[in-house]
């Protein structure tokens, strides 16, 4: 068996290795990207259900949930980098259930709760597309296949009169290469070239801010602007 005998295996391998860690690739980006529109879409959901409960409630769950997406979009976002979470959102999650806590028999405690359970939900998705869906194992054996193949290819080019092949096969080097730098970057949408933005977010932080803090002209927010408590709830 010549090497040449090898070359069309070894092609076949290396591009479905890359097609399919390519297509998982995509799809966890997609799913980071749905993660996101879901957290905000509950966040807003449960500013607007404040509205429901009385008074120092809906005061304080109104705040904590600006609070939440500074510290989300300030904190937890550069620590999703490494697939982390952030301990200063993470405080504003537990205040929202301390606040439920002054009001079990209200009519909204059953929305409220619900409402908050679905945020949740959603930051765990979040947080859990954050970590690469493929082991770097699988990365590290597409690179081998990847030499092997250009390295079969360029045995397997005439010794002469080769700068059209030799070219080519700089070509397809440089193609699978950058399709392999690409899926990688793609398996970490928050750290990556390509990454996932806090748009949705800040989109609900503006919508919450704007109408809270004009009817409360002398409420303090209890968080600076990056999401970081200052004051007591």
């Amino acid at each position: 068996m010549s090497v040449r005998d090898l070359v069309g295996p070894l092609l076949t391998l290396t591009v479905l290795l890359l097609a399919f860690t390519l297509v998982t690739a995509s799809s966890s980006y997609k799913s980071a990207e749905e993660a996101v529109r879901a957290e905000a879409h509950a966040v807003d959901n449960l500013a607007e259900v404040a509205e429901y409960a009385p008074k120092a409630q809906r005061d304080r769950l109104q705040a904590d949930v600006i609070c939440y997406a500074r510290a989300v979009r300030a904190h937890e976002w550069p620590a999703m980098a490494d697939g982390n979470s952030s301990n200063v959102a993470s405080t504003w999650s537990t205040d929202f259930r301390e606040a439920f806590k002054g009001m079990p028999e209200h009519s909204s405690f059953g929305m409220l709760v619900s409402a908050d359970n679905q945020r949740a939900k959603a930051r765990q998705d979040r947080l859990a597309e954050s970590t690469p869906a493929l082991p770097s194992l699988i990365f590290w054996f597409l690179l081998v296949t990847m030499t092997v193949t250009v390295i079969a290819l360029g045995l397997c080019l005439p010794r002469k009169n080769n700068k059209a092949q030799l070219s080519a096969l700089v070509l397809v080097t440089a193609l699978l290469a950058a399709t392999l730098v690409i899926t990688r970057d793609a398996e970490q949408p928050f750290g990556g070239a390509i990454d996932v933005k806090s748009t949705a977010l800040a989109d609900v932080e503006n919508q919450a801010s704007r109408p809270f803090l004009a009817g409360r002209s002398a409420y303090h927010l209890p968080c600076d602007a990056q999401g970081t408590r200052t004051v007591s709830s």
